[in-house]
């Protein structure tokens, strides 16, 4: 077989791959749509009959079951030659079966051109509306997911290049701090060699932090429709859950909760939400630059259930808040620089809003404090 042959057959190929899916999918909606369409105008006429030859004999009750067939007709099928045809077949059928003389054919009979025409404006006049209807709806649905992709590709921006500073960062020092370490060991008194091996443990940790956030939201982007499989969950034990690993990481932090006495249900995923607490927590305790205890605070609304991070530090950079939650720094201070609130806040705003929620972040006099609210749902309706 010859090259050209060759090339020739692999074309075919690749056109088949892409013309016969189409036309298998064109014929099975022209199939659906011409089963539908005749289904319409036998009920149409079989409630036709059943008002004309069971009751009374009133042409205006068989008028209107024929135009709501058209109408049916001409909204859940494309393009006007089904509703062309259904209203021809209206006119005729009125004629036929329920114009006398009966079971016969008259064109001549009074108004009847007015009646097809009105019929035929009826089907043109509702395809054209549908129609258009329908190319818009399917705008608007276009730019929706263009704006969804957008927006995840946003996302992707901003955490690359939050990954590009806090990944870098971290590995940076614990290379420099191994490196002296294992170079200058006889030099270093043994307070200097536990300073160096602190500081790459807790460099490690900041990694494994941020390990487990990037799997947290590809976690969530590897779904289609970006929204998360949620169940009912006791809030308390999942708040609960989140200090206990955080505190394996930050022995030192102290947090009051405030919460309410009552039994509080929560259509949420627990693993995502906890990583949200202890993100946010953890923020407030590393760089609100204060000592203070953190307030997690949890309120029962009508229709929701607002969790509430505020410490007494610092607060929030006024340049940086703009973009808080776009996982880069764009702060006026460089003191903080080593460890950025990164990509921690992005993660956050990313979970959240695929549970339906919202999360804002705000300074009060005394320091900074991040609200997120998340939407109850029919089974979350149960307090004890």
């Amino acid at each position: 077989m010859s090259l050209k042959s060759t090339e020739t057959e692999s074309r075919y190929n690749q056109l088949s791959a892409v013309f016969i899916p189409v036309m298998t999918s064109m014929k099975k909606q022209i199939l659906k749509e011409t089963f539908y369409t005749v289904l319409l105008l036998a009920a149409a006429t079989g409630i036709s009959f059943g008002f004309f030859y069971l009751g009374n004999k009133n042409i205006a009750n068989i008028t209107v079951t024929y135009t709501l067939a058209l109408i049916l007709t001409a909204l859940y099928t494309s393009g006007y030659l089904y509703g062309i045809i259904a209203s021809l077949f209206c006119v005729i059928a009125v004629n036929y079966f329920f114009s006398y003389p009966y079971f016969k054919v008259n064109f001549s009979l009074h108004g009847y051109p007015v009646t097809f025409f009105g019929m035929l404006a009826i089907s043109l006049i509702t395809s054209t509306t549908t129609t258009a209807l329908k190319r818009q709806r399917l705008a608007i649905a276009e730019r929706e997911k263009a704006l969804a992709e957008a927006d995840r590709e946003k996302l992707r921006a901003n955490l690359l290049r939050a990954v590009s500073h806090d990944l870098r960062t971290p590995l940076t020092s614990i290379i420099g701090s191994s490196s002296s370490y294992l170079e200058h060991y006889p030099e270093f008194s043994e307070e200097e060699r536990t300073e160096l091996v602190a500081n790459i443990r807790e460099d490690s940790q900041w990694l494994l932090n941020m390990v487990e956030n990037l799997l947290t939201v590809t976690r969530i982007k590897d779904q289609e429709t970006d929204q998360v499989r949620k169940s009912p969950e006791v809030v308390e034990e999942v708040v609960s859950e989140a200090i206990l690993r955080l505190r394996k990481r930050l022995p030192d932090i102290r947090i009051h909760v405030n919460m309410p006495e009552t039994f509080l249900m929560l259509s949420m995923d627990p693993t995502l939400i906890e990583q949200v607490l202890i993100n946010l927590l953890e923020n407030a305790f590393i760089h609100s630059g204060s000592s203070d205890p953190i307030d997690l605070t949890i309120c029962d609304l009508p229709d929701a259930v607002s969790f509430q991070v505020k410490d007494y530090g610092k607060g929030i950079d006024e340049v940086q808040m703009p973009y808080i939650f776009e996982g880069q720094q764009r702060t006026s201070d460089t003191a903080d620089v080593h460890k950025g609130i990164g990509i921690g806040l992005s993660i956050c705003k990313t979970i959240i809003q695929a549970h339906g929620g919202t999360i804002t972040a705000a300074n009060h006099p005394d320091g900074a404090e991040f609200t997120f609210i998340l939407p109850k749902e029919k089974e979350d309706q149960i307090n004890v």
